[in-house]
């Protein structure tokens, strides 16, 4: 069986030439595709102008010669003459016509001013047709992914894909989301987030993402395939970016921790234990709504990262004032190795990197994040 293999490889037949052809046009679609925005912008902007400019240089030319042979004029006269003439600017002939002369200067005039709508019309008509307005947008996405850091990657616009741009943009986060649907990013604005369309799982649309300047990557794709293969490839192109991945079927959470995920979200499970949770302990759930609600005004979780140059490293948890001052209750407080200590007791020590979850009021604990840096 083997060998049979091997023969039918050996006498694969030669690629047609019409094959070879439309390979070579493939591949130029791919580069032609992949041309920076800059050359598309400016091939959109002077494809309504250069058909006019060749009719006014076919003017100017036509317009000298013809100068030339019905007066007798000097080229230069006879150029100066065109030109004052297709522009319609109305200076004084250069010598007195003859009616041949002027029957001439009438038809360039006439072709100056129709030179002149062909470029308007065209350029009204990428207005109108919205294609500046796309190519400017893409201009602003280029610049500002250029300048972009510090920021998060979603992969996928779904039903989970908008909820989360929807909460980065909340926070004032700026993210970028990657879908391949152009369709699907086509009516995406929210503040502070840059749309992408592309595969995600290419290290190319990575890469322009800026995924090596990223804080974190949440892949929300449709299929548990495609998200350990973004999982997969981002952690290779990123050994500090924190990843967050869904998972569909429960054999799968197992397989993107493997692959590089930080933490692995089956959007199932979460919601079949929240609504058995609304049955069991609506109070409870009322609470944790409310304080995970983004636009909450009177009690809010948080958590918060003690810096090394903070007044509260190395301090206790009865002398840090969190409780007495600003009235905050630390639920737990998670060590560097990531071991937490839920319902700390009052002696229990607070360390540089040390991570403080809170509750609190959104104002006292905006005082506490200014104590902690």
């Amino acid at each position: 069986m083997t060998a049979d293999k091997t023969f039918a490889l050996n006498i694969s037949p030669v690629p047609s030439r019409r094959a070879v052809r439309r390979l070579r046009r493939r591949r130029l679609r791919r580069r032609l595709q992949g041309r920076s925005s800059t050359v598309r912008f400016a091939a959109l902007i002077t494809r309504p102008f250069v058909g006019a400019g060749l009719a006014l240089l076919c003017l100017i030319g036509l317009g000298t010669i013809v100068y030339s042979w019905l007066e007798g004029w000097s080229p230069f006269d006879a150029l100066y003459m065109t030109v004052i003439t297709v522009t319609t600017v109305g200076f004084k002939e250069v010598r007195e016509l003859t009616t041949l002369g002027r029957l001439f200067t009438m038809f360039l005039a006439l072709g100056g001013v129709f030179v002149a709508f062909y470029a308007g019309a065209e350029l009204i008509r990428g207005i109108v047709t919205g294609e500046l307005r796309d190519l400017f947008g893409r201009q602003f996405m280029e610049r500002s992914l250029a300048d972009l850091k510090d920021h998060f990657i979603v992969c996928g616009l779904g039903r989970m894909g908008h909820i989360v741009c929807q909460e980065f943009s909340d926070h004032g986060l700026p993210f970028v989301i990657v879908d391949k649907d152009p369709k699907a990013l086509a009516g995406f604005r929210l503040p502070h987030g840059i749309s992408l369309v592309g595969d995600a799982t290419s290290e190319d649309i990575l890469r322009h993402a800026r995924l090596e300047r990223a804080r974190g990557l949440v892949t929300v794709a449709a299929s548990d395939a495609d998200n350990l293969f973004i999982t997969m490839t981002a952690r290779l192109m990123n050994d500090d970016l924190f990843i967050v991945a869904r998972a569909e079927a429960d054999q799968s959470e197992a397989k993107l921790r493997r692959a590089g995920a930080n933490r692995v979200v089956s959007p199932y499970r979460i919601g079949g234990h929240r609504v058995a949770m609304a049955v069991l302990r609506p109070a409870v759930v009322d609470f944790i709504e409310l304080a995970t609600h983004a636009e909450s005004l009177d009690l809010q979780i948080e958590e918060i990262e003690i810096a090394e140059t903070s007044s509260l490293a190395g301090q206790a948890l009865r002398d840090s004032g969190i409780r007495q001052d600003l009235n905050v209750i630390v639920v737990a407080i998670q060590k560097k190795n990531h071991q937490a200590r839920y319902n700390p007791p009052p002696d229990a020590k607070i360390e540089a990197h040390d991570v403080l979850v809170v509750i609190g009021h959104p104002e006292k604990l905006e005082q506490l994040s200014l104590l902690a840096d």
